[in-house]
């Protein structure tokens, strides 16, 4: 015969542990949104942060099914910093185009470009914003003066840049 009192008290004891995984399934799947919305959402990321200046795979960088734009980029170059809010706007206006960008500047360099950082040296860098342009397939397509007059050509078809 089943006692109604264990019943009962089963019943609760795997409520409380059903409740637990649904809630702990809901905090996953939303955690797990939020950590990938800058690139759903169009934003720019920070693809080196905590490790500014520092040498990195690059072909850890592309994000699949979208052309992955890398700007190098320095705190301490103005061309660089006037050009974040754009790279940020068009980011949210194409939706298949995911920025990342990637501080030269060692954090104990406190002023002036760091030309000398270990990235700036992995990419071979003289001039500063460069950028790196990855296929959907993660693929190198265009970098330096290729990808700079890329990334002009995008502005201007979003309506950023005047003609």
């Amino acid at each position: 015969m089943i006692d109604k009192l264990e019943t009962s008290t089963y019943l609760r004891t795997m409520g409380r542990r059903l409740g637990s995984a649904l809630i702990g399934s809901f905090l996953g799947v939303s955690l797990l949104l939020a950590l990938s919305a800058p690139v759903l959402a169009g934003a720019v990321q920070e693809g080196n942060a905590g490790q500014e200046g520092c040498a990195l795979a690059l072909q850890k960088l592309p994000v699949k099914g979208k052309i992955t734009l890398v700007d190098c980029w320095s705190p301490d170059c103005p061309p660089c910093v006037r050009l974040a809010p754009f790279l940020e706007k068009l980011a949210q206006q194409r939706r298949d185009l995911a920025i990342i960008k990637l501080n030269i500047n060692r954090p104990e360099v406190q002023a002036g470009i760091d030309w000398q950082s270990p990235l700036a040296k992995q990419l071979g860098l003289r001039v500063i914003p460069h950028f790196l342009i990855f296929d959907p397939e993660g693929r190198l397509t265009a970098q330096g003066p290729e990808a700079r007059q890329q990334v002009l050509d995008w502005l201007r078809e979003a309506g950023l840049l005047n003609q």
